[in-house]
């Protein structure tokens, strides 16, 4: 069966409910073949009720599928790729390491010369601990800063000629203070006993630590290095500070190790002001000039097939939910376009959610070639035409770490 498109914007539930805007940038478009995407196919079956498909400026659909099995509600957009006029912004919350904000502050956030947000969906997994409340529970670049480091999972990420990818990313992150004398190190982080973390300024006024020995440091030469994936080069220690949260100044970095790694390694503890170490925040593959990373998984999508997930024999919430449906959302891509896509759940009636097998299979039908799973849950939050146009379950938007914002360049405007 197919979707249904109702020709009437002042028809559609979505404009009586106050979703859209009917003086926005929208335009409805009332025919089939536009509906009917190159490459999405027909879906199996008919929604309860007519699908909003709204068209931005040339390039941008926004479709509200609803498809009666289930019941689900989906929420997609899909922008040109090809034109170069569109592109995908990783943000974080406070534009910083750490806190939280919702979906709609954050694109609010997005710098003017970035361009004009035009969809946005939520990010990756993440820390909500106090202290480090919003750490991406991986790889995080935004604007080229790294902010946070890669753990070996998937990302996605756009490399410095704006293709887009989805790989895993393993850290090369290490400190070497000696000829054979180096440690492994994390990055604006929660640092443990047994661990050396790299703080930026990124991370905030201070590293929030306790305990251990600290190093502010200053880059060896007269420039202040901001802290890209690929980095490698000297800095000198300015200060040696003892018992943890050192605060974090511009222009410097601040090295953290805890008292179970002093203990082991004596050449760093006696590290004073004046010495000269090297960092190197590396990764596999090598991500140099990358602009754009957030981390999420598993993928969904490679190759133009949509791929089967066979969970870790695992009690873990994180394995078991797999196959379970909840709320999803998701990133995608083909040779033409880029493609978010968000699916309601825990909602009887509304949208019961999907698994991570029917997201991909979802994804797949819209056209992706490559896609990958971002959070979901709660978190799982769709804007689009100035608001949010999903109905998150926890009955409104909830503060998140970071997202993905499709921005229109201003640069490619005439």
């Amino acid at each position: 069966m197919k979707r249904v498109v109702d020709p009437l914007i002042h028809r559609s539930g979505a404009l009586r409910r106050g979703l859209l805007d009917p003086s926005s940038l929208f335009s409805v478009v009332a025919t089939a073949s536009v509906l009917l995407l190159a490459g999405c196919g027909e879906s199996s079956q008919a929604g309860p009720g007519p699908a909003l498909v709204a068209e931005f400026a040339p390039g941008v659909t926004y479709t509200n599928e609803h498809i009666a099995t289930g019941p689900w509600s989906i929420h997609v957009v899909r922008a040109r790729r090809d034109s170069g006029e569109f592109g995908l912004v990783s943000v974080h919350a406070k534009r910083s390491a750490l806190g939280l904000s919702t979906l709609s502050q954050q694109v609010r956030s997005v710098p003017a010369a970035l361009g004009i947000p035009v969809a946005a969906v939520n990010g990756d997994f993440y820390q909500r601990d106090r202290a480090y409340a919003g750490d991406p529970r991986g790889l995080q670049i935004v604007e080229g800063e790294l902010i946070s480091a890669p753990i070996g999972g998937v990302a996605f990420w756009i490399d410095v000629a704006g293709q887009p990818h989805a790989t895993n990313i393993q850290p090369q992150l290490e400190v070497s203070w000696a000829p054979g004398a180096s440690q492994a190190i994390g990055l604006n982080e929660d640092r443990q006993p047994n661990e050396v973390v790299l703080y930026t300024p990124s991370i905030g006024s201070s590293t929030r630590t306790s305990g251990g020995r600290e190093w502010v440091l200053k880059p060896a030469d007269t420039n202040s290095p901001m802290a890209r994936i690929g980095f490698s080069g000297p800095m000198t220690v300015a200060e040696v500070k003892d018992g943890g949260s050192s605060p974090v100044l511009p222009g410097a970095w601040v090295l953290s190790a805890g008292q179970s790694v002093l203990r082991k390694n004596p050449g760093l503890a006696a590290l004073g002001v004046g010495a000269r170490l090297d960092i190197r925040l590396g990764s596999v593959p090598d991500l140099s000039g990358a602009t754009q990373a957030i981390s999420g998984g598993p993928v969904l999508v490679r190759g133009g097939k949509a791929l089967k997930i066979v969970p870790p024999r695992s009690d873990s919430y994180e394995f078991s939910s797999m196959v379970e449906r909840h709320p999803r959302s998701a990133v995608g891509w083909s040779r033409t376009h880029f493609i978010l896509v968000e699916v309601d759940g825990r909602q009887n009636g509304l949208s019961v959610g999907m698994t991570l097998e029917e997201l991909g299979a979802t994804l797949l039908r819209w056209g992706a070639e490559e896609g990958i799973n971002l959070d979901g849950g709660g978190s799982a939050t769709f804007w689009c035409n100035g608001q949010i146009q999903n109905s998150p379950c926890d009955g409104g938007e909830r503060a998140i770490a970071n997202s993905l914002v499709l921005v229109r360049k201003t640069a490619a405007r005439p």
